[in-house]
């Protein structure tokens, strides 16, 4: 009995000012607040609120049929609380219905698995915590930033005690086998990795309202055909994308609420087909086969790999520089040292000085605050100079 898994990412970042030389020394506030609030706000009332209620009339509708699974980063939540309340409520809401569940990860939405083994099992036990207290869940599936995945962070994965871990579904990987199996690590005893089918996953969040675009335009009918097409062929058809896709990335005028709104009656039609969270396709499904991924990937670009993030000198030095003080932080003992530090981690800082060209590029232009990856790269410096300064004087004045 084939299911449809839905999984949505909500994230939004601290993101920094236009930090420059001269604020060097004289202003140690690295983040942009009025562009923040006024992001988050634009979103909110394009995607969050309008989405939520949709998929909490959806659940209604279907008599709890209807399932979906998210991943909320931290730094997304504490700026909920902060700026939005109702957007903390609309998912409080969602989550009272049961038919929702919350994913694990990073809470500054970071590199840190690369970088700091420990930074990382500092965040995801502080997300962990979070996610208790706002919706009284605890998640056993998890996903690491950007659905970044390797055996060795299954293996990891598993022994904190998780039951299913999130990842990219990469052809060279795969090698003509379907994503719509579950997987394993090579190295792993029992965790089950849960496949993003990209293809279909891209026709909703990337192709929908491109008009060149053969398939156009996309029908919730249309779409559930091809789903309908893998019974038999399959035994979950993971649809992975970024929340903001509905009404952000994907404006209401192109359709994609209506699409999503009668998406789960076609689905339904064929009689074998059913919703499931991640929880409950782990569950489910026994493993098809080994997933054997050696490098890190990603669902980032067209490489699939992590150099939307790191591999050109501005990346490589920032994040480096950033980590290499990690010990010194924690060692202030100070609870403003380490959590601008910690969210100064936040990879889409990186994400910005990335200098890709072709579509790639544009897609990071889109996400970017900035006028160049060279700005990012700037402003990061400067605002790691100032915090590097700081704690030079507070070591000091410890000291003494």
């Amino acid at each position: 009995m084939p299911s449809i898994c839905f999984y949505f990412q909500v994230h939004q970042p601290y993101r920094l000012k236009e930090y420059t030389f001269f604020d060097i020394g004289n202003n140690h506030h690295y983040f942009d607040d009025v562009k923040n609030k006024q992001i988050l706000d634009k979103v909110s009332e394009r995607c969050y609120l309008p989405t939520n209620k949709m998929m909490l009339e959806l659940i209604k509708k279907y008599h709890g049929e209807f399932k979906i699974s998210y991943s909320i980063s931290g730094v997304a939540l504490e700026q909920f609380e902060v700026w939005r309340p109702d957007v903390l409520q609309s998912f409080k809401d969602l989550a009272a219905t049961g038919c929702v569940e919350f994913i694990s990860e990073t809470y500054y939405h970071s590199l840190a698995f690369v970088f700091s083994k420990d930074e990382f099992k500092r965040q995801v036990e502080k997300h962990k915590n979070l996610l208790k207290k706002h919706f009284n869940y605890i998640p056993k599936v998890f996903r690491n930033t950007e659905l970044q995945y390797n055996n060795e962070l299954a293996k990891f994965i598993e022994d904190m005690g998780y039951k299913g871990i999130i990842c990219e579904g990469v052809d060279r990987i795969l090698k003509n086998r379907s994503p719509n199996f579950l997987y394993k690590a090579p190295n792993v005893n029992s965790i089950k990795s849960l496949l993003k089918n990209y293809n279909l996953s891209d026709d909703i969040a990337f192709r929908f309202s491109n008009k060149s675009w053969e398939s156009w335009a996309l029908t919730s009918d249309k779409f559930a055909g091809w789903c309908h097409q893998i019974a038999g062929q399959g035994e979950t058809i993971n649809l992975f994308m970024d929340y903001e896709t509905f009404g952000e990335h994907q404006w209401d005028q192109t359709g994609i609420f209506d699409f999503m709104r009668h998406l789960p009656e076609q689905i339904l039609k064929h009689k074998d087909f059913s919703f499931k969270t991640t929880t409950e396709t782990i569950e489910a499904y026994s493993v098809k086969d080994i997933y054997d991924a050696h490098e890190l990937i990603s669902w980032a670009d067209m490489e699939r790999d992590l150099s939307a993030w790191i591999g050109n000198p501005m990346q490589d030095e920032s994040i480096a520089k950033i980590y290499s003080i990690e010990k010194r932080v924690y060692a202030t003992d100070n609870r403003n040292f380490i959590d601008t530090w910690q969210k100064m981690l936040t990879s889409d800082h990186f994400y910005y000085m990335c200098t890709k060209f072709w579509s790639d590029g544009d897609v990071h232009k889109y996400f970017s605050p900035f006028e160049s990856p060279y700005d990012a790269y700037i402003y990061f410096m400067n605002a790691y100079s100032d915090f590097l300064m700081e704690l030079d004087k507070f070591e000091d004045e410890k000291a003494v």
